[in-house]
């Protein structure tokens, strides 16, 4: 493999920690990025001039922009940029505080936009390359509690089904990633609404509890299936594959749930078929 400069954005932790380690020692450089970036100073012993480090909150358009730039004055070049950095809400849609709602949209939807619109330029005056956002399989499913999460994963999703066509003539290519639940600090970083009691005989009820209670390890092995050094390794090697999988779907409950989910949507639309043609105008009915 040909080495590459990587820009990463939430590398300090999860998955984005484990591939910033992967893709050192495979001799590519990374330009890693964090909002509190200390455990990556760690790794720039090890690694001296592959890794560059810098500290960065997505919610500031301005410092992506800087902080991009600057990655690109120290490389000369991105390849492959990572759109890494988000959390998630548990709550039920009006438990949740319009602060909270806020952050939720600003970090994962608006961060991620502004990253793209920050990188962009240089990728296609670079002569290509390749964006790879994480999502979720919360970008296909929905879960109760986690409505705004979802709001923000289906969001970015539809902003990178367009966007992924405008960039094809520019040799850039667009992945979206969806693993189900894997085995980082994620859910122990959740932000949990303020319970309202209606909810608490119901499945949100029964969700919390698993999240916050007293739970069984067996049951969170079982439920939490995937290792976040496979994830990083499969988004890695994503990367030597063309045409850019538009999707990879990581982990056995993500595919079960996405492709439950998608057969679903189908059967649905295809149940409404006679409905949608006889809407057409009378002109276009009688020409079809």
């Amino acid at each position: 493999m040909t080495s590459r400069t990587w820009f990463v954005t939430g590398a300090a932790s999860g998955i984005g920690y484990e591939l910033t380690r992967l893709l050192l020692a495979r001799g590519e450089r990374v330009a890693a990025t964090s909002r509190r970036p200390e455990p990556l100073e760690a790794l720039a012993t090890g690694y001296g001039d592959q890794l560059w480090v810098a500290a960065l909150d997505v919610t500031d358009a301005a410092a992506i922009r800087r902080v991009v730039n600057d990655a690109v004055t120290r490389f000369g070049r991105l390849d492959v940029v990572v759109s890494n950095a988000g959390f998630g809400v548990l709550g039920a849609a009006e438990e949740v505080s319009e602060e909270v709602l806020e952050r939720q949209i600003e970090v994962n939807l608006l961060g991620a936009i502004h990253v793209a619109r920050a990188v962009i330029p240089h990728l296609r005056t670079g002569g290509g390359g390749r964006i790879v956002q994480m999502s979720s399989t919360g970008g296909q499913v929905g879960d109760p509690g986690m409505s705004l999460y979802n709001a923000t994963k289906f969001g970015i999703e539809g902003f990178y089904e367009s966007v992924a066509i405008e960039l094809a003539e520019f040799g850039i290519g667009v992945t979206l990633i969806e693993p189900g639940g894997t085995r980082t600090d994620f859910n122990r970083h959740l932000v949990l609404a303020t319970p309202i009691p209606a909810y608490d005989d119901g499945v949100l009820g029964q969700i919390r509890g698993m999240l916050t209670g007293d739970v069984d390890p067996e049951l969170v092995r079982r439920s939490v299936t995937g290792d976040p050094a496979k994830v990083a390794r499969a988004i890695a090697d994503s990367v030597e594959v063309s045409p850019a999988p538009r999707r990879l779907v990581l982990g056995r409950h993500a595919y079960e749930a996405v492709t439950t989910a998608l057969r679903d949507r189908l059967t649905a639309l295809e149940a409404q078929r006679d409905l949608a043609y006889s809407t057409d105008a009378d002109d276009i009915a009688d020409s079809a």
